[in-house]
């Protein structure tokens, strides 16, 4: 990046401020405005938009979205600043910039915005923003006037164009593995349902057994003395609630425990097969088998192991009960999500789960149509793996 010319952001951009303020419920004859909520993954989410009541637009001309506009959040908390959404027009629709964000418009036919837009996803463009955040208790936020001041790299215009094109083919790439993965979860479901119906309401008629009766363990951990800085970077896992997720687990920030530390809970030593869910937070009822790559391991405070008589039902059955989205809807209202202080269900809670119970043999049918789609999810999530990988050295590459 060093070889291309570098210009200040104001130089090639015209930078609108805080737009039109939304007036809620005005669908009828007025117009969809912006908001946060609107910046979704880069691109611009129209299922989200507020509503302007405006009968007079051309007082208004300046606030209405161009092709080429991106929009960016500039307070917000530290998390979602500097998120950006690039605007195409579609057709004749007319959107109007909102308050709370930024819209940058090009002012230079030097500057293409495509590749503008991917640089300012970039890590360069990150690290210059974080020079200039003012953080404080509960949000963070930059001036415009430091905005204007940032750098931007400028190639030849074809050169961008170039750079802005094979981004957003490994981009499109990336978002159709990602669908095609997307696909292959719905395809679990759907066979669950139509093998065992719905879960809550049971109208195929199966026996139902408190989850207690079935299972030979439910019971979690605990954080070690001294916390998250005594972790180490290798060792015994210690499964926490962010590992957890519905149907998949997370490796990132999967932390480790010395012998000395995993010995104090061996009472909560993960086994194969064993069934986890998130018993406090908000990511309260996520469900998950443990991987087999993560043993040996033990569970902390927020995750409960769900260990199942073999005879009575199988890990893959189970796991789809607790994810379903009728027992996920059962399961936060008896955490309290939404209204208690904090959520949580508590070890009775689990024992008391009332789960309908398919003969063992049709369990072991489904677990394996689900061990055949899973074969597919991996070479799918490889191919997801190296195309991200492809996309950031892209990145790094043109911009770092």
């Amino acid at each position: 990046m060093g070889k291309w010319k570098m210009v200040k952001l104001g130089e090639v951009f015209s930078l609108i401020r805080n737009g039109i303020n939304i007036k809620q419920g005005i669908a009828n004859g007025g117009y969809p405005i912006t908001r946060i909520e609107t910046i979704s993954n880069g691109e611009i989410d129209r299922d989200k938009m507020g509503y302007a009541g405006i009968t007079n637009l051309s007082k208004y001309s300046s606030y209405i979205l161009k092709t080429g506009d991106i929009l960016m959040s500039h307070i917000n908390s530290v998390k979602h600043l500097g998120k950006t959404a690039l605007y195409e027009r579609q057709r004749d629709e007319i959107i109007i910039h909102g308050m709370n964000l930024l819209c940058l418009r090009p002012i230079e036919t030097s500057i293409y915005y495509k590749y503008v837009h991917h640089y300012f996803r970039s890590n360069f463009f990150k690290v210059q923003l974080s020079s200039i955040t003012k953080k404080s208790v509960n949000q963070a936020s930059f001036t415009v006037t430091d905005l204007r001041k940032l750098m931007v790299p400028l190639p030849p215009l074809e050169t961008q164009k170039q750079i802005a094109k094979t981004l957003d083919t490994t981009a499109e790439l990336l978002a159709m593995r990602k669908q095609q993965l997307a696909e292959l979860d719905n395809l679990i479901k759907s066979t669950f349902y139509d093998m065992f119906g719905d879960p809550v309401s049971n109208e195929k008629g199966w026996e139902r057994k408190l989850l207690i009766d079935i299972t030979i363990k439910i019971g979690s951990g605990a954080t070690p003395r001294g916390g998250r800085e005594c972790y180490k970077h290798k060792g015994i896992s210690l499964i926490r609630s962010m590992n957890v997720h519905n149907g998949v687990f997370r490796y990132e920030q999967l932390a480790y425990l010395d012998e000395r530390q995993a010995k104090q809970l061996d009472n909560v030593t993960v086994e194969e097969n064993d069934v986890l869910i998130n018993i406090t937070g908000a990511s309260v009822a996520r469900s998950c088998i443990v991987p087999l790559d993560v043993l040996p391991a033990r569970v902390n405070q927020h995750v409960s192991i769900i260990r199942l008589k073999k005879e009575k039902a199988i890990p893959e059955y189970i796991n789809n009960v607790l994810t379903s989205i009728t027992f996920q809807t059962y399961l936060l209202s008896i955490s309290g999500a939404g209204g208690a202080t904090r959520e949580a269900i508590t070890k009775r809670q689990l024992q008391n789960l009332v789960v309908p119970l398919p003969p063992l043999d049709l369990q072991n049918k489904f677990a394996e149509i689900v061990t055949k789609i899973e074969e597919q999810k991996a070479l799918v999530q490889k191919a997801i793996d190296e195309t991200q990988y492809l996309f950031d050295s892209l990145m790094s590459e043109y911009f770092d």
